[in-house]
């Protein structure tokens, strides 16, 4: 059985929404929560880096396949399977 599926997808630029993202991937597997990109609150920017779910492992791993190291408004991808933060 598969399971819903977290991507990361790296050196964004800095102007990336998350429609940007949910457009890009959107082709390639069924997003299923809102892409979320990572700010710096203190500076009020974004970092270049976020997040996207996907429905299953197999749409996951298509989009990082596709993707990583593709150019996006001017900056190659780095997109690949999320790793689990460790809790300690």
């Amino acid at each position: 059985m598969s399971t819903r599926k977290t991507v990361y997808v790296g050196n964004l630029p800095y102007t990336t929404i998350p429609a940007d993202l949910s457009k890009l991937f959107g082709a390639s597997g069924r997003i299923i929560s809102r892409v979320t990109l990572i700010q710096d609150k203190e500076r009020n920017r974004l970092m270049g880096f976020g997040f996207v779910e996907f429905e299953n492992e197999e749409d996951a791993a298509e989009v990082v396949k596709i993707f990583d190291g593709t150019q996006f408004g001017g900056r190659t991808l780095k997109v690949s399977i999320a790793r689990s933060r460790s809790r300690s």
